[in-house]
């Protein structure tokens, strides 16, 4: 059964690749975007994560076009990545605003009309750099690492209501974000992972297409790291 599903952030990236895997399904896809308008075979929405009032908005017109939402990737983030000594108020707070609070104002909006029909499926995008840290980027590991404690704490206040909450944790992945790093500095990444290599989005997106699947009913509260094995242990 087609189904309404929401991936903020969705114009590029996991995001796209998440987007495409569920309306290769069949689905009723939406994507939100900021500053890269998505493919034109994909509904778009603008919309700022870090303003309530825009995410209102969206989930509205989301909602609108295509009925309750009953997926949604909160998946919507920015870095602004340096080491501590050289990190402003601004870079922290605008961080945490987007990927934390962001993830926090999209599910508010859409959480009502999943928890009347009994059933859903929210997923958030965090990343193993939440689980394990890493330098310069103590303000985006601060942010993914929260969306672990947000979603387990929802994985119980929703589950009676048949609603399941869970995190996806990818690691280093061929994205827009990579693309801008020397490829020395790729090399030496992929040599601290065991599978001596990059995710792709599309192998991302598999895994989030599997824990919003029906198969997945009884997961809820889980991290999945896909991450070539970087993060084991954590």
């Amino acid at each position: 059964m087609s189904r309404s599903v929401l991936v903020t952030g969705g114009s590029r990236g996991i995001g796209l690749a998440v987007a495409r895997a569920f309306a290769a399904d069949g689905d009723k896809v939406a994507v939100t975007y900021r500053t890269s308008e998505p493919p034109a075979d994909l509904a778009g929405v603008s919309c700022d994560v870090t303003s309530p009032a825009d995410v209102e908005r969206a989930v509205a017109e989301v909602q609108s076009l295509h009925g309750p939402v009953e997926v949604l990737v909160a998946n919507a983030g920015i870095t602004r990545d340096k080491l501590l000594l050289r990190m402003s108020e601004e870079d922290f707070e605008a961080t945490l605003d987007a990927n934390l609070k962001g993830a926090f104002r999209v599910v508010r909006q859409v959480a009502p009309a999943m928890l009347k029909a009994r059933r859903g499926r929210i997923v958030f995008i965090s990343s193993t750099v939440g689980l394990r840290g890493e330098q310069g980027q103590s303000n985006y590991a601060a942010s993914k690492a929260g969306l672990v404690g947000f979603a387990r704490s929802l994985a119980w206040e929703f589950g009676k209501r048949g609603i399941t909450v869970n995190v996806i944790a990818p690691g280093l992945t061929d994205t827009a974000m990579t693309a801008v790093l020397p490829e020395k500095r790729i090399a030496e990444m992929c040599a601290t992972i065991p599978l001596q290599r990059m995710a792709s989005p599309e192998e991302i997106a598999e895994v989030v297409r599997f824990v919003a699947s029906p198969q997945a009913s009884y997961l809820t509260g889980a991290v999945i790291p896909v991450d070539g094995g970087a993060s084991m242990g954590h």
